[in-house]
This record gives C-alpha cells, sequence and structure tokens, in this order.
C-alpha cells in the first residue's frame, strides 16, 4: 500500500543506527551474546537527585498540560544554565524545551526551510542532519571534513559552500561520530566567514558535558554580535544519562522560538511535565559533580585506543570529546575473511565484525563518511574489555589486501 505514502518520505532513509540495533535485539533473541559499541547512549544511571526531582514531580500532581514551550521552573533553569557555563543571556520568549534535542532541530528546518533552501552541513554528520533538512523540502549540502583537519570545518571549506541559497549552517561541537572539539578561535573564523552572509546558524551543543581535553565553546558565545542568527541546541540525555527522559531545549532569537513553538503546538505539544521538573534539576547541577563520570569515560576511550594500535589495518587519532571514535578502515578494504569473502566496503566490514566478533559497530557510511566505523565507548568497562579483545582477535583473522 506504498501508493499512500507521501513523496516527502521517499527522500528519507531508514538511519543505519536504528538497523543496527534492531539487528543486535534479534541475534539477542537468539542467544548471541553480542556486545554493542553501536548506540550513543551512556550506561550510567540518571543520577538520583535528577530522578528524585521527577518522581516528586509525580506525587506532587505535575502531570497536566503545561505551556508548549516548557514550564517557567524549567526555562529558568535553562537561563540558569546558559550564563553559568555559557556566559549567554536569554530571555523566556528565546526558550524552548522539546521531547529531545532531535525534535528541536526537526522543528527548526520545518519552520524555516523551503524548497530551494541549502542547509550547509559538514561530514561525518549525526545521521539525522541531512533527513530532516530533506523532510523539510531543503537540499542538504554536504561538506566533507578530514582527519588531518581534527574531523572540522575549515573557513575556507566554508565559504566555498555557501550560496545565496544557503538558509543554515549546521555546526556539532563536540561531534558526532568523530569526538572532534572546535576551539572558541575555530568558530570564531567560521563566523567570520558567516558574518556577511544571511544564513543561520545551528550550533549542536548536546556532548557539552563529554570533554576530555580541551575547552567546550559555542558560536553564540565567540560571536556575540551574530547571537540573532543563531540557535544553540541542548539537552540532557548525553551528559546526565537522560535519554530515556527525551527532554531538549533551545534558545535563540525569539521570532524563530515563536515560530518552533507554533510548530511544535500542532505536534507534539509540551513535552513530558516530569521529564522538565528532572531536566530542571539536571540543568542546576553543578558540572563539576559529573566528574567521575567524566573520568571513567576517558578511561574507556583510552581503553579503544589502546586495543585500536593492536587492530591491522585500523588508525585513529585520540579523540578529544564525546564518547566515539572514528577509525579509518581504509586498510582492511579488500581483505579476505577466513571463509573467503571479501571486504569492499565499511559495511562488509561491520557485518563481519558482528558475524565473527559478535560486537556491533555502525559503519562510517551512515554519517557520511564511507571508510569509516564509529565505536561508541558507553558501556561497562568489562564489557568494552571485551568487546576490544573480540575486534582485535576478529580483524588479526582477515588476510590483508596487498600494498600495491
Amino acid at each position: 500500500m506504498t501508493e499512500y505514502l507521501s513523496k516527502r518520505l521517499s527522500a528519507v532513509r531508514p538511519p543505519q543506527t536504528i538497523a543496527l540495533a534492531l539487528k543486535v535485539q534479534q541475534m539477542k533473541a537468539e542467544g548471541h551474546d553480542i556486545i554493542s559499541l553501536g548506540q550513543g547512549e551512556l550506561d550510567f544511571a540518571t543520577p538520583e537527585h535528577v530522578a528524585e526531582a521527577g518522581i516528586k514531580a509525580i506525587r506532587d500532581g505535575q502531570t497536566k498540560y503545561t505551556a508548549v514551550a516548557g514550564t517557567p521552573e524549567l526555562k529558568a533553569a535553562i537561563a540558569r544554565k546558559l550564563k553559568r557555563d555559557n556566559g549567554l543571556d536569554y530571555e523566556p520568549a528565546q526558550i524552548i524545551a522539546g521531547t529531545g534535542a532531535k525534535q528541536l532541530v526537526f522543528n527548526a528546518m520545518m519552520a524555516t526551510v523551503d524548497a530551494g533552501d541549502d542547509v550547509v552541513i559538514p561530514v561525518p554528520a549525526w545521521v539525522s542532519y541531512p533527513d530532516i533538512v530533506r523532510l523539510a523540502g531543503g537540499n542538504p549540502i554536504l561538506v566533507p571534513m578530514t582527519a588531518a583537519d581534527g574531523w572540522k570545518l575549515t573557513p575556507d571549506a566554508l565559504a566555498a559552500a555557501l550560496t545565496p541559497a544557503t538558509k543554515w549552517v549546521m555546526l556539532n561541537s563536540p561531534g558526532n561520530p568523530t569526538g572532534a572539539l572546535y576551539t572558541a578561535e575555530e568558530l570564531a573564523a567560521l563566523c567570520d566567514v558567516l558574518r556577511d552572509h544571511h544564513a543561520l546558524i545551528m550550533a549542536d551543543d548536546i556532548y557539552e558535558l563529554i570533554v576530555h581535553e580541551g575547552s567546550f565553546a559555542t558560536p553564540a558565545a565567540v560571536a556575540p554580535d551574530m547571537v540573532d542568527r543563531i540557535l544553540t541546541v541542548n539537552g540532557v540525555s548525553k551528559g546526565f544519562a537522560m535519554t530515556g527522559w527525551r527532554l531538549g531545549y533551545a534558545a535563540g532569537p525569539a521570532w524563530l522560538v515563536r515560530a518552533m513553538d507554533i510548530l511544535q503546538s500542532q505536534s507534539t505539544s509540551n513535552p513530558s511535565t516530569i521529564s522538565q521538573a528532572a531536566a530542571a534539576a539536571a540543568l542546576d547541577t553543578d558540572p563539576a559533580e559529573l566528574q567521575p563520570r567524566l573520568t571513567r569515560l576517558t578511561a574507556r576511550r583510552d581503553m579503544v585506543m589502546e586495543a585500536i594500535a593492536k587492530m591491522p589495518g585500523v588508525e585513529a587519532a585520540t579523540p578529544p570529546a564525546s564518547f566515539y571514535v572514528f577509525p579509518s578502515v581504509e586498510g582492511l578494504m579488500g581483505a579476505r575473511t577466513p571463509e573467503g569473502g571479501v571486504i569492499e566496503n565499511d559495511m562488509d566490514l561491520s557485518n563481519y565484525i558482528l558475524a565473527a566478533a559478535r560486537v556491533a559497530v555502525v559503519p562510517g557510511s551512515a554519517f557520511d563518511m564511507p571508510g569509516h566505523l564509529r565505536l561508541a565507548y558507553a558501556l561497562s568497562e568489562d564489557r568494552l574489555a571485551e568487546a576490544m579483545d573480540r575486534m582485535v582477535t576478529a580483524l588479526s583473522a582477515l588476510e590483508l589486501p596487498v600494498s600495491a
């Protein structure tokens, strides 16, 4: 009955990350011991005081509708966080909460993008960006980044991508899938390129709290004269291990937030009242309280990097932020498996690793950067160590191609 489907849906591809999760679930149901490095979800529990705030909201009867953009209490907590951590001042009319940061990215695109509009997306990038743009009727303009540049967009590459049709430029730091982290100076250089252009800037800061080395910076703070063109998107899912609470927020120009509010009022309405109460407690948390978790994540990252050094045909620089490593596996293209199969691309390799090592990884092609894998080290140390041992064994069993 596909003739009933809208034409816009035909432009959207099912995310490979979701397909991978379903495949892993099926294999686990069949009794296989699968270790997944595929999903961007920390194994940590939601902090106890945050969970208690959600429980208290239920007990206090906070189970009714709220304003579409969020309660005054949550908006105040968001404003405090942005002032405390980023030096940014926003009024309630410039802040909106939604059912996850993804919804706010979607709302912003739907509220502003028309047919013929271009959206510049540096790649590799989170799998949803291009398809959200396509659903809104726009054209995703994919601008390749390189490992040599630290997986960061350069001013020259940005300038070359801009046209009169460019409506948005998307920036994600710390980055998914690479763990790249822009310095304040690098963001300022990109803003210099955009200063005389009309494009809006989306700053996806969802991994802000997961920085191993270096310092976090955000465009609205480094280019305050451009704040009326910048939408800062963030949430509690990554830093506070609250993926299931589905609570994101955004701050930007009042006209844009108002448009997103109207759109949201006709789709989901307000985010969960319980999640809003919990998020307010999370955002009032001193980031220093999360340091023990970050210390563990840094040790996990280092464990992955030590294992990569033992994997033939695999190489990666140590990422400074997020909880992903994005190694190149170009050296394994053309390799033969013990069964005689040929690894022709990163999808073949991820399927081989899943079959031979019982470890799930995401191919780089899912992020528009073939020849790579994304490894998420968001699981317990013992399971991560086991996954690395399995991968080293499986990849060492490949017959590498003879160099030309």
